[in-house]
């Protein structure tokens, strides 16, 4: 699987997700200072899933109606050390129970959420 991290996605939990063997372009080492809507449009040209701690992919793409990434994973709790948020996704992974392309996922605390796409 194919993602583009955030810049405000923590680097070892993207080394993790590397070492799980996924492709993962971080915006912090190669495209620092680009805009949310400049890494949309990176992810729909690159087919790969956002992954972010910024609640606002989810106004951008639901309120107002741009053209949506392959998906967005926003995770939305406080884990217990920098590599949480990439454990945890490869976990999700590795249970196979959350399809996330063309979805907006929500990871908190204690839920997850997704609200597909309007397409």
């Amino acid at each position: 699987m194919r993602f583009l991290a955030n810049e405000n996605f923590p680097l070892p939990s993207i080394l993790l997700i590397r070492q799980a063997g996924h492709e993962v372009l971080s915006v912090s080492e190669s495209l620092s200072g680009i805009s949310d809507m400049e890494v949309i449009e990176k992810a729909k040209a690159d087919r790969s899933i956002i992954l972010t701690f910024d609640k606002d992919y989810g106004e951008i793409i639901f309120k107002h109606g741009h053209e949506n990434p392959p998906a967005v994973i926003f995770f939305r709790y406080k884990g217990d050390s920098p590599e949480s948020a990439g454990q945890l996704l490869i976990d999700l992974m590795k249970s196979g129970k959350l399809k996330l392309e063309d979805k907006f996922t929500v990871i908190e605390n204690e839920s997850i959420r997704q609200r597909a796409y309007f397409l």
